[in-house]
């Protein structure tokens, strides 16, 4: 098709006028994020309940943060001892935001409910979540599979025990919790269907004389034998240590202890920070609802066993961890009844993975609530 020179010329300066606005935009959006050099200059805000320097839950986030922005040159800006419900936890998203933070990780369960108008306000900004509750376009839930290493440590508390009944001081009754109590108690029964599992709630995450008096109460007066817990310290390991029963950690290196310390359900945090900083700086993070990493990430594992721990048990434990690196729905799969009696999961079928993060509220068969 022949076009008349002025008609062409006019098209071409259309053609380059549009490039030149584009470029311009390019500038526009990218200059903040990016140096001359082409570093990131991204601010990552983290909001957590305790003590940074508190091993367990507080500690190994904020470990596991620190390295993952290290690698990437990412500026972390930490907010600690911020507690649930307090008005605290708003206060410090405010102060995150005016000091530039691009992301911000919101470390407790309850955070996100609490701060939520802040999420809508704030469309801006990357928030991250380890709750499926809340929902939003620039909101993503991101948490480690760590029923996974529950299974596990359930399976080696079904060798290990010889009273039949296993502790459990738990935190709060919700789908996070109840889902790693469950998977814990069909690691023990696929080991040992004849053991139990006696829950104790303390209704906190943190409450070191509720916890000691739930492990004490669960040796001396149901005779539990090995003892795990969903808290963010160690108050039951130091109760079971001077009890002379077994126990195993959550979320820790524990150190000081006997043989009577057999493992950890560890998270490496590193890993779950990275993953999740790695997909927000490629653009790929608010497109996911939900990030889940566990096994076959290797971000979930056991720690160093014990001398405790007999070869024999060794290699039933590689076994299984094999099995759910091939298989994420090894657990939560085929028939299973909750401890009422209600038929939870049909034989052949699989609780999906959006029932798994929010409907929870069940306890399997053969586990007992004590008070």
């Amino acid at each position: 098709m022949n076009i008349p020179s002025e008609k062409r010329r006019l098209k071409i300066l259309l053609g380059l006028g549009g490039c030149i606005v584009a470029a311009i935009v390019w500038v526009l959006v990218f200059a903040f994020d990016a140096t001359a050099d082409g570093s990131r200059h991204d601010k990552i805000g983290f909001i957590i309940l305790g003590d940074i320097n508190e091993a367990g839950w507080n500690a190994s986030h904020y470990n596991g943060i620190k390295a993952a922005c290290d690698e990437f040159g990412l500026e972390l800006l930490v907010r600690d001892h911020v507690k649930e419900d307090s008005g605290q936890c708003p206060a410090a998203v405010e102060d995150l935001v005016a000091q530039g933070a691009n992301v911000i990780f919101l470390v407790s369960f309850n955070y996100a409910a609490e701060v939520r108008p802040l999420i809508d306000k704030y469309s801006n900004v990357a928030f991250i979540n380890t709750t499926t509750l809340e929902q939003a376009k620039n909101m993503t839930a991101c948490f480690a599979r760590m029923y996974q290493g529950r299974y596990l440590a359930g399976v080696l508390a079904g060798m290990r025990t010889k009273s039949n009944v296993i502790g459990y001081v738990a935190a709060i009754n919700n789908s996070e919790v109840c889902r790693g109590i469950n998977s814990f108690a069909l690691g023990v029964q696929r080991i040992n269907p004849n053991a139990k599992v006696l829950v104790m709630w303390t209704g906190a995450w943190q409450d070191e004389a509720t916890e000691a008096a739930h492990a004490r109460r669960l040796i001396e007066n149901y005779g539990a034998d090995v003892l795990t817990y969903h808290q963010d310290e160690d108050a039951t390991a130091q109760v079971a240590e001077q009890l002379g029963a077994d126990f195993i950690g959550y979320n820790a290196l524990l150190e000081g202890y006997s043989e009577h310390y057999l493992t950890s359900v560890i998270c490496h945090w590193d890993l779950y920070y990275k993953d999740i900083l790695q997909k927000y700086l490629k653009g790929e993070l608010l497109a996911l609802r939900n990030n889940w990493i566990g096994v076959k990430q290797g971000v979930i594992t056991l720690s160093k066993y014990s001398d405790a721990v007999t070869p024999p048990m060794r290699s039933v434990l590689d076994s299984v961890y094999n099995e759910l690196f091939y298989n994420n729905n090894l657990i939560f799969s085929d028939e299973i009844y909750d401890n009422r009696g209600q038929l939870r999961c049909g034989k052949n079928q699989v609780i999906s993975e959006r029932e798994l993060l929010r409907n929870i509220d069940w306890l399997v068969k053969g586990v007992e609530v004590v008070e």
